[in-house]
């Protein structure tokens, strides 16, 4: 579901650029009173899980599309909601940059259609109501279920305002809006799942770390040493490995354009369209998740995948260095946090 810049005008882009931009600043500061240092380690290892998870698109059966992860329920459940946002953003920060997954101008967007949904609306008022305080299997699974595909149904909705109010694409609402929420609910149904059986290995390792994070307290002296090793195995590979099996059906995203326009992928209009996708040819040194070499033979569409399995070089390196990436740019800016709130003290 990550937006593409064609789909937005300068105006729309900016201003989520500025929405993000505060919502990032705001949950730096919240994250820094908190003062828990042994939360930063966690948020990075969880950073690499998803970039790699996000990798993985699963079809979608009788629909010639599929989907991906989101991840910010799991982010969510297991960090609180501040911590959470930010790794959301770390995340899609790197994508953009170095992957071009997602464009510089939609980032704002991206992350706030993919962070503020499950952070600070499906967390607090579906996840946390049905979880309770007392936290037991089965309410940990509802909520996480639920919560996700509420989170996603949320982010596909403002996939489509975004779109319709930049007013530069041939997307009428109507048409639009009644292919992207039906795709991207049966999509946010089996992140449900996901997002459950990720958050059950936590509850089942470290059920007190769950307890902190439903508490607001800070994860304090928890051994996480289990978590961790868990986290980053089945990082290494899920991007390394199993991202050779992902479906090269287009996503829901393209699946509805394609339904409603004719097109998967709309061509970028000149100006700041333009120079941004010029910047980011210039920073993605994966572009696709492939090396530059096999974009330009096959395309990036299917330089990483150009066959199902596709057991390719390219494929696992984008998988693990991105997810390497992810861990160094979040625990660098958690460290930073700490350095500034020491200083300020």
């Amino acid at each position: 579901m990550h937006m593409a810049d064609a789909l937005i005008s300068p105006v729309v882009g900016l201003s989520m650029w500025v929405i993000s931009a505060g919502s990032i600043a705001y949950c730096s500061k919240k994250v820094k009173e908190e003062a828990d240092d042994r939360k930063v380690p966690l948020m990075g290892v969880l950073g690499a899980f998803i970039f790699a998870a996000q990798m993985i698109n699963f079809s979608i059966p009788a629909t010639g599309s599929s989907g991906h992860l989101g991840g910010g329920m799991i982010l969510t459940i297991l960090l609180g909601p501040f911590a959470a946002f930010l790794v959301m953003a770390s995340v899609l920060t790197v994508q953009a940059l170095f992957f071009g997954d997602g464009g510089l101008l939609a980032l704002g967007c991206n992350i706030f259609n993919l962070g503020i949904f499950p952070c600070f609306l499906a967390y607090p008022f579906i996840y946390r109501k049905i979880a309770g305080n007392k936290l037991s299997k089965g309410r940990i699974i509802t909520g996480s279920i639920i919560g996700a595909t509420v989170a996603l149904e949320l982010g596909a909705f403002g996939v489509v305002l975004e779109t319709v109010s930049s007013k530069i694409s041939e997307l009428p609402f109507d048409t639009f809006v009644l292919l992207m929420q039906p795709i991207h609910l049966a999509i946010g149904v089996v992140e449900g799942v996901v997002t459950a059986a990720v958050v059950m290995f936590v509850w089942n390792a470290r059920p007190e770390l769950l307890n902190a994070v439903s508490r607001y307290e800070p994860v304090g002296r928890i051994n996480m040493r289990k978590v961790f090793v868990g986290l980053l195995i089945a990082a290494a590979i899920t991007g390394g490995a199993l991202s050779w099996f992902a479906s090269s059906r287009p996503d829901g995203l393209e699946w509805a354009m394609f339904k409603t326009s004719g097109k998967e992928v709309l061509e970028n209009n000149g100006g700041v369209h333009a120079s941004l996708a010029a910047i980011q040819e210039k920073t993605a040194f994966l572009p696709g998740y492939g090396f530059k070499k096999e974009e330009r033979e096959i395309g990036i569409e299917t330089a990483a995948r150009p066959s199902w399995p596709a057991a390719h070089q390219g494929t696992s390196t984008a998988g693990l260095v991105g997810g390497g990436l992810t861990l160094l740019l979040i625990v660098l800016a958690g460290l930073g946090l700490r350095r500034r709130a020491k200083t300020v003290k």
